[in-house]
């Protein structure tokens, strides 16, 4: 008897003879017999004529009679790929939860299957009549009813599911793994993770060379490449290549959560330079305002605004004394980086600024004063200011009124209008028409945020203000954000003080010569005479101006969370460890490689180039085929004939709303909300979940990219 060899596919009929299979002859003759009764020849995946010396037939053994299968299956596992040795119910049920689903559905099916035989055996009179019934019925051998039967003997009930499970998954096969050098290794690491984004081509080809001058192995490039990304992880592979900008992509932006705020609890401040030309006075060429605005981080109104030239620290405060002289005294204010915001007067001494640096003799600015938690916006992070979608807002209703017709100058550079640069608007014609645009930014109905629900932002802000407790500002405290600031040492004498080639003093001052104070000022109006504090804030007095030089108009121009700080730093070590061998140590090993001398090339054959013609070339019309009305008729048909073939097949069910259906009423919902109607509760709760799905968002792309047409 032939030995059964476990992963032979196709066998002789000699081999067949002597391999005691069940229902196979014992002869050669017999098997020839049986394969021309049986006609196995006429199926050509599983017939061949063999290929060597002696030729003849070899079959495949999915030919052979079921019971000859089964002891294949059994000895070799071909099939199933069943280990003898079972896995106790944890290593089961871990190793079952790691399947693809198609393979988990396998064994579902197969339960359902044992599962029915169970039931129907004590009605037919035995397992044995059950599994031939039930077989039939969904279409599976009984003797491979059977063997699922063998694979959960001894199994409890609740346990049956994960063994059984194909179990072809459960070993890998065994590869030779391929050698190379550890310097090859090191050397593509030191090369590859590195910023500049070398292609890994690139990097392969040098250090595949290099190691070639030095007699060290190698792997092939798709080897290569393949060890880099399972031993590499893909977040320290970006971080390598693309620093610490590509290293913040990888993890999914934080989610900030405003239900819990009141109004006036937190407000975010931001500059804007408006898309409309401006004649301002006293310029002669038209100009482009900044807008500096304060919103209010629960409803998102637009509490304060100020419009001047360029950002600066004068309007920052401007509009921030309006904001709490109108509404009160914010606790938090979330601000960007630039020097606006970041100056002394308005946040000396708050530890987490970006911009200057920070002094024991600097002054107290207004926020720390009045007891304001400042926060600072992570930089060039729009999505961390949420005033920013205010002003995109505004950009589109505001910058593009038609009162602005032709001072309009477009949101990019590559965007002008035909019209750019027609005229310019007054200034108290820009002012007038952005004040009823921002009015009418609060207004307007439909806000499909979390907390506006389909309300406006004035009545969702009004809402929490009518109950929220509010700070309001002292008289005393008024004139710390109407004034400037600055740090002088008084005269060492008389204690005089001078500011912007103006002299101030008082009789007290003298008991504070040659002492550090802050002088806070009206930086319209230096005449006007100042107001003298000490360094941690106490009011001292006030002071005239004696020497009046003239009039002078002062006018000037978060950090990140310390988890990302520790990710950052975690993945900077492990890099580290990654990439072993430095690139500057690898450039100095391409630099001492040997080079051999390669001799120069002289070519032996010297083709004398013709002549330029000096006429022109020759054009030649291409031929154009003809096309008859007829053919566009029956093009035409045919198209329809296309089209009504789709629309019939993708026709939904009655009653039944498609997804291009919810997409149509999420585009309505959308609409009125931008044209300012009413948006009902239920349907701004259910557009900020629809939003957010793949469905809507694959709509979106292919409205985006067919436009109306993708609707239909």
């Amino acid at each position: 008897m032939t030995r059964l060899v476990p992963d032979q596919e196709w066998w002789t009929a000699d081999e067949l003879a002597s391999s005691g299979l069940p229902d196979m002859p014992a002869t050669k003759r017999g098997i020839n017999m049986t394969v021309d009764r049986l006609n196995w020849r006429a199926y050509p995946k599983f017939a061949r004529r063999r290929a060597g010396r002696g030729g003849g037939w070899e079959y495949h053994w999915k030919l052979f009679p079921q019971r000859a299968q089964a002891a294949l299956l059994k000895a070799a596992q071909v099939d199933t790929g069943e280990s003898e040795s079972q896995m106790d119910r944890g290593e089961a049920w871990a190793w079952f939860d790691g399947l693809p689903e198609k393979v988990k559905a396998k064994a579902r099916d197969r339960l359902k299957t044992i599962q029915f035989v169970e039931e129907l055996e004590g009605a037919v009179g035995g397992r044995h009549m059950a599994v031939e019934m039930v077989g039939r019925r969904v279409n599976s051998a009984p003797r491979t009813i059977w063997y699922w039967f063998e694979m959960i003997e001894g199994i409890e009930r609740a346990d049956r599911l994960p063994y059984l499970a194909p179990r072809h998954r459960a070993s890998r096969p065994k590869r030779k793994k391929a050698e190379c050098s550890q310097e090859f290794l090191n050397w593509l690491r030191a090369d590859y993770l590195r910023l500049g984004e070398p292609s890994f081509n690139s990097c392969y080809a040098r250090v595949a060379d290099l190691c070639e001058k030095r007699g060290l192995s190698v792997l092939q490039p798709r080897t290569a490449r393949r060890w880099i990304d399972q031993n590499i992880p893909r977040v320290t592979q970006v971080f390598a290549r693309l620093g610490e900008a590509g290293l913040s992509k990888c993890f999914p932006p934080q989610i900030r959560d405003r239900n819990n705020l009141t109004a006036m609890e937190a407000v975010n401040a931001d500059c804007h330079k408006i898309d409309v030309f401006v004649q301002w006075p006293g310029i002669e060429k038209p100009v482009r305002p900044q807008i500096v605005a304060f919103q209010d981080l629960y409803s998102n109104k637009v509490l304060a605004w100020r419009v001047d030239l360029d950002p600066n620290k004068v309007a920052v405060m401007s509009a921030f004394g309006e904001l709490i002289e109108t509404w009160g005294i914010p606790k938090h204010c979330l601000f960007d980086n630039g020097r606006e915001f970041a100056n002394k007067w308005l946040t000396g001494g708050a530890p987490t600024r970006f911009r200057f640096k920070m002094r024991d003799d600097d002054p107290l600015g207004v926020l720390p004063m009045l007891d304001i938690q400042v926060h600072w916006a992570t930089p060039a992070h729009g999505q961390a200011k949420p005033i920013e979608r205010g002003f995109r807002d505004l950009a589109d209703h505001i910058a593009k009124d038609p009162r602005f017709a032709g001072a309009y100058v477009g949101n990019r550079p590559d965007a002008k209008p035909e019209n750019y640069g027609s005229r310019a608007v007054p200034l108290e014609d820009f002012l007038r028409v952005l004040n009823e645009g921002i009015q009418a930014h609060n207004a307007r109905q439909g806000r499909l945020s979390s907390n506006a629900r389909g309300r406006s932002f004035d009545e969702t802000f009004a809402e929490s203000y009518a109950e929220a407790p509010i700070r309001k500002a002292t008289a005393e405290q008024h004139r710390l954000w109407l004034m400037g600031q600055e740090v002088r040492k008084l005269h060492s004498n008389h204690g005089g003080l001078t500011l912007h080639k103006n002299g101030y003093w008082a009789d007290w001052m003298n008991e504070y010569a040659g002492e550090r104070v802050v002088a806070r000022f009206n930086p319209e109006d230096l005449h006007e005479g100042v107001y003298i504090y000490a360094l941690d804030g106490e009011f001292l007095g006030t002071a005239d101006c004696r020497e009046k030089v003239g009039f002078f108009d002062l006018v000037g121009a978060k950090l990140h969370a310390k988890r990302e700080r520790q990710r950052r730093k975690a993945e900077k070590q492990l890099l580290d460890a990654m990439r072993p061998v430095s690139v500057e140590d690898f450039a100095a090993e391409l630099d001492a490689a040997p080079r051999p001398d390669t001799p120069l090339v002289e070519a032996k054959v010297v083709e004398i180039a013709p002549a330029r013609r000096q006429k022109g070339l020759i054009h030649r019309e291409m031929p154009v085929p003809d096309a008859s009305e007829a053919s566009d008729r029956q093009r035409e048909a045919l198209v329809m004939e296309f089209r009504r073939a789709e629309r019939d097949a993708e026709a939904p069910k009655q009653n039944e709303e498609t997804a291009k259906d919810r997409f149509r009423r999420a585009l309505d919902i959308e609409a009125r909300s931008e044209a300012g109607q009413p948006v009902g509760e239920a349907e701004a709760r259910w557009h900020a979940i629809y939003s957010n799905t793949p469905e809507y968002t694959r709509q979106r792309m292919f409205l985006d990219d067919f436009g109306e047409s993708a609707l239909r």
